[in-house]
């Protein structure tokens, strides 16, 4: 837990491998908070919980980048983000973005406008509508 690693932290000894380990940690109970969010239809708070992990990749993990951080940041900053963060391995450009449909083709103008201005080429944008879940045929 959370309170359990605040209190043993110091065993680790080694700053960088702290930070990689309350990474992990904290990152498994914003899982199990996304989970109860999502239950919950507690669409904001789950947001949160995706940028709060995207910190965490960015400060304590260390595995984005000026791409990464640049997409992120951005979304952050527009009207109708509730949620933005890197996916994957890290050290790449793919980011999920929970943006609200009234604003998805401003969201892609000025996200894209920010990064191609900073990063020196375009981003590329794949819109995607969640499905209604599995289903036995």
């Amino acid at each position: 837990s959370e309170e359990e690693f605040e209190q043993h932290k110091g065993v680790i000894g080694d700053g960088v491998l702290t930070r990689r380990a309350k990474h992990a940690v904290y990152e498994n109970q914003r899982t199990i908070k996304a989970v109860d969010a999502l239950k919950a239809r507690d669409i904001k708070r789950f947001g949160e919980l995706m940028d709060d992990s995207h910190v965490s990749l960015r400060d304590d993990y260390e595995v984005t980048g000026i791409e990464l951080d640049t997409l992120v940041e951005t979304a952050w900053q527009q009207e109708g983000v509730i949620g933005a963060r890197m996916t994957g391995a890290g050290f790449g450009g793919c980011t999920v973005n929970i943006v609200k449909e009234d604003v998805v083709d401003k969201f892609i103008d000025k996200v894209g406008r920010v990064y191609e201005e900073k990063i020196g080429y375009k981003a590329d944008f794949y819109v995607v509508d969640i499905g209604d879940g599995p289903k036995e045929l």
